[in-house]
C-alpha cells in the first residue's frame, strides 16, 4: 500500500482525490498548504496543487528531493508545465482532469517508470507470488486467485477452473503445475471441443498401439480445457479413471487431473449433459478467474507486460504506450478479455512506424460492450468541472451561493468566477409586486 500526500487548498478537490484514492488501496493523508506537512520523506508520491496559499506547490521539490511528486495545475499552458517539470516534478495534470488520467499518471509514478527525476522513487512491484509466473495482476480478484493456487498446487487435488474465454485458465493450470512436486513430470494439455468425437476417446484413453494423453502425462499433469464439451461415453472413462486412480492398462499411471471451463457446469449437470458424479470429483477445489473488466487495477500492468513480450517475440525495437492509449485501454471494457488485450497490442506493435502506440493504432470500438448505463458515483466517474456542475446543478435551487461554496470548500468569489467559466451563472428569480 503506498502512503500519498494531497495538498490542495480547496477542499472538495481534496475531499473528492482522497476518496478516490482510497478505493484503490492507497494510504492518503491530506493538507492545505505546504506548511501544514513537517515531514515528507515519509511519504512515496506527494499530489500538489501549483499555486496555493503561501508558498507555491513548486516548493516541495526542494522540501522533498528523493519523493516523486504530481503537479496540479488550473493552467494548462505548456509553461507552467514545463517549469513544474523542470525544478523537479515528476509529471503534471491539468484541471479538471479524469480520474482515469490521474490513476494512470500514479502508477506510472510508483512502478518506477519515471525514476530518474528522484533517486528514491520506489518501484512498486506487482504483489502476486514471485513463484507464480506469467500471471499478472495486484487486484483483489487476482489475488484471491494466487493464494488459493498456493495452497492447492503442492496438492494431487483435482482443480475445476471456471473463466470466460480469455481470462488465461491454461496459465493457472500450468501454475499449479509449476508450484507442485510433479514439476519435473510431463504436462499434457487436451481442448475437449476441438478434438472430433469419434477420435477423441482414442486421442484420450489410448488404443493399441496409439498411446493416449492419460498415459503420455503418466507421473504428471492432464489438463482437459473445455471439459464441458466431453462426451458422455468419455465421462465414464474418465470418471473410472479418476476412481481407481489407473488407465484401461495394466500398468497404473498416477495423473493429476486438472480441468476447465466457461460454462456453467451445474447447468450442464441439471440438464444432463454432463455426469453428476464426475462434476463433483472434478471440482474438489474450484479456482473462479474474473474476466478483465472486473480487474481495472491490473488492466495497465497487463497491457505493458504483454507489450514488452510481444516487443520481444517480434524481435522489434522499444515502442512505448501514449498516455491516451493507455486512457483508452483502461476504458474498454475487453469482452475478449485478456486473449483480446494481447491480439490488439500485437496488431498495433505490427503496424506501429514510430516508436509509440497511439489511440489510432490500437483500433478500440467502445461501442462494443461499453460500460453499462446506470447512476454515476460523481466522486469517482466524473471530472472535477463535471462535479461542480452536477453539485451546483443538483443544489442551487434549496441553498444560498455562501451555502453552495462552503459545500464546495470555496469562496464566493471563487463560486461566481466558475460560474461564469462553465456557464453556469445563478438563476434570478422576480416576485411580482402589485
Amino acid at each position: 500500500m503506498s502512503r500519498i500526500l494531497i495538498i490542495e487548498d480547496e477542499a472538495v478537490i481534496r475531499k473528492a482525490l482522497k476518496r478516490f484514492l482510497t478505493r484503490h488501496d492507497h494510504q492518503v493523508d491530506e493538507a492545505d498548504s505546504i506548511e501544514c506537512i513537517h515531514a515528507f520523506d515519509q511519504y512515496d508520491l506527494i499530489i500538489s496543487d501549483l499555486r496555493l496559499p503561501g508558498k507555491p506547490g513548486t516548493e516541495i521539490m526542494q522540501l522533498a528531493p528523493h519523493v516523486p511528486i504530481i503537479i496540479m495545475t488550473s493552467y494548462a499552458s505548456v509553461s507552467s508545465a514545463v517549469t513544474a517539470m523542470k525544478m523537479g516534478a515528476t509529471d503534471y495534470i491539468a484541471k479538471p482532469f479524469d480520474h482515469d488520467e490521474l490513476l494512470l499518471i500514479i502508477n506510472k509514478v510508483l512502478g518506477g517508470e519515471t525514476s530518474d527525476h528522484h533517486p528514491g522513487t520506489r518501484s512498486q512491484q506487482s504483489v502476486s507470488s514471485p513463484r507464480i509466473k506469467n500471471i499478472i495482476g495486484k487486484s483483489h480478484a487476482m489475488q484471491d486467485v494466487f493464494k488459493r493456487i498456493e495452497k492447492v498446487a503442492p496438492t494431487d487435488a483435482t482443480v475445476l477452473i471456471i473463466g470466460e474465454s480469455g481470462t488465461g485458465k491454461e496459465l493457472v493450470a500450468r501454475a499449479l503445475h509449476q508450484n507442485s512436486g510433479r514439476a519435473n513430470a510431463p504436462f499434457v494439455a487436451f481442448n475437449c471441443a476441438a478434438a472430433p468425437e469419434q477420435t477423441l476417446e482414442n486421442d484420450l484413453f489410448g488404443q493399441h498401439p496409439q498411446v493416449g494423453l492419460i498415459e503420455q502425462a503418466a507421473g504428471g499433469v492432464l489438463f482437459l480445457d473445455e471439459i464441458g464439451e466431453l462426451p458422455i461415453a468419455a465421462q465414464a472413462r474418465l470418471l473410472r479413471i479418476l476412481q481407481q486412480n489407473q488407465p484401461t492398462t495394466d500398468k497404473n499411471h498416477d495423473v493429476r487431473i486438472l480441468a476447465a471451463t466457461q460454462q456453467d457446469m451445474r447447468h450442464l449437470v441439471q440438464n444432463h449433459q454432463f455426469r453428476s458424479d464426475l462434476y463433483f470429483r472434478l471440482r474438489v477445489v474450484e479456482i473462479q478467474l474474473p474476466p478483465l473488466c472486473e480487474r481495472e487495477d491490473d488492466v495497465i500492468e497487463l497491457a505493458v507486460y504483454l507489450l514488452q513480450s510481444i516487443l520481444s517475440q517480434l524481435n522489434r525495437p522499444p515502442i512505448n504506450f501514449t498516455r491516451e492509449a493507455l486512457l483508452a485501454i483502461r476504458r474498454y471494457r475487453w469482452p475478449g478479455n485478456v486473449r483480446e488485450l494481447a491480439n490488439t497490442i500485437e496488431r498495433a506493435v505490427i503496424l506501429c512506424e514510430g516508436k509509440t502506440i497511439t489511440p489510432d493504432l490500437l483500433a478500440i470500438d467502445h461501442r462494443v460492450h461499453s460500460q453499462p448505463g446506470g447512476a454515476i458515483d460523481v466522486n469517482e466517474k466524473l471530472s472535477l468541472e463535471e462535479y461542480f456542475r452536477v453539485f451546483v446543478l443538483e443544489n442551487q435551487g434549496k441553498m444560498t451561493e455562501t451555502e453552495l461554496a462552503q459545500a464546495l470548500g470555496i469562496s464566493r468569489k471563487t463560486l461566481w468566477e466558475r460560474r461564469q467559466r462553465f456557464g453556469l451563472p445563478r438563476k434570478t428569480t422576480h416576485k411580482n409586486t402589485k
